[in-house]
């Protein structure tokens, strides 16, 4: 066979071996047809629930693509929560709920460096925008938050962030947000625990931290329970009744601190400590559906919420 056949021959193999990953033929011939497109814009995604699944994230063309497959590794060095509608930007990961437009979780990586003050990155030039990577009919929108009574709450902090502009800038994408109390919770006891996470970084040469919503149930005057929470704007993003995060510390000997924390969305008093707030991190795997760290034997762990394990 000519060296033209054999590569004619290995072209068509490669293309029947991704057709079988990309899914219907339908689907193919759409994707061929624009697949620099949707390559320059989708956030890759993982096949499995492990570190190592992170590698498949495209590499090339770093200015438009998300982040780069050892860049993801990193930060989801612990683990997945889960796998549904996993996306990555430049500098953090999350999983988006397309039924409530919100994220599931949000999962970041912090050290001194990117939480380090950096004049060249600016907050006041980011301007909140809908991820044009998610489907119109599951996509959120400032409208959305218009005169809602509450505010456009990151879930990966913009001031997590400060290594590049690019990173900064992504934080104020709509699939990042969720709708939080503004006076008294998110500029408040939020921002107190988002700047708790930042100083995490003084003590720990690495921080992960994994923050999402949650919606608990609660006892009405009938005796029964309920899980109820309201709903704003012409796209019905909910409105979580709770948020959580969950931290772990790695020491510059290796040993591992995890910290974790649910606050309710509603004002909170200034001096309310934030280890009231502290719960066993299974709590929150139970309220949530999902396992955070689970590459970690919590029995490795040398202490959760500041007590020895």
């Amino acid at each position: 066979m000519s060296g033209l056949g054999v590569r004619n021959l290995l072209a068509l193999s490669a293309t029947a071996i991704g057709a079988f990953y990309l899914g219907s033929h339908t689907e193919r011939e759409r994707l061929q047809q624009s697949s620099s497109h949707v390559i320059r814009r989708l956030p890759g995604l993982p096949t499995f629930g492990t570190v190592s699944a992170a590698s498949l994230v495209p590499a090339a063309n770093s200015a438009n693509l998300t982040a780069t497959p050892s860049r993801v590794s990193q930060i989801m060095k612990y683990g997945f929560p889960g796998l549904d509608h996993v996306r990555s930007h430049s500098d953090y990961v999350l999983s988006y709920d397309r039924r409530n437009r919100i994220p599931h979780w949000v999962f970041e990586h912090l050290t001194a460096e990117s939480v380090a003050r950096n004049d060249a990155v600016d907050r006041s030039k980011c301007d909140f925008k809908p991820d044009e990577s998610i489907h119109p009919f599951f996509r959120s929108q400032n409208t959305d938050y218009r005169k809602s009574g509450f505010d456009r709450g990151h879930m990966a902090a913009a001031g997590n962030h400060r290594l590049h502009q690019k990173h900064c800038e992504e934080t104020f994408y709509l699939s990042n947000m969720a709708p939080q109390v503004g006076q008294g919770f998110n500029r408040d006891a939020w921002n107190s625990l988002e700047m708790h996470v930042r100083k995490l970084t003084k003590s720990y040469t690495n921080v992960y931290v994994c923050t999402g919503p949650l919606y608990l149930p609660h006892k009405e005057d009938n005796g029964k329970m309920y899980v109820k929470y309201e709903v704003i704007g012409s796209n019905t993003v909910a409105v979580p009744t709770h948020f959580y995060k969950v931290i772990v510390g790695e020491a510059t000997d290796h040993k591992l601190h995890m910290e974790a924390y649910v606050m309710p969305n509603k004002v909170i008093s200034n001096d309310t400590p934030l280890n009231v707030f502290q719960v066993p991190p299974e709590t929150i795997e139970r309220a949530a559906g999902l396992l955070f760290f689970d590459q970690i034997n919590r029995k490795h762990l040398t202490s959760i919420n500041g007590n020895k394990v």
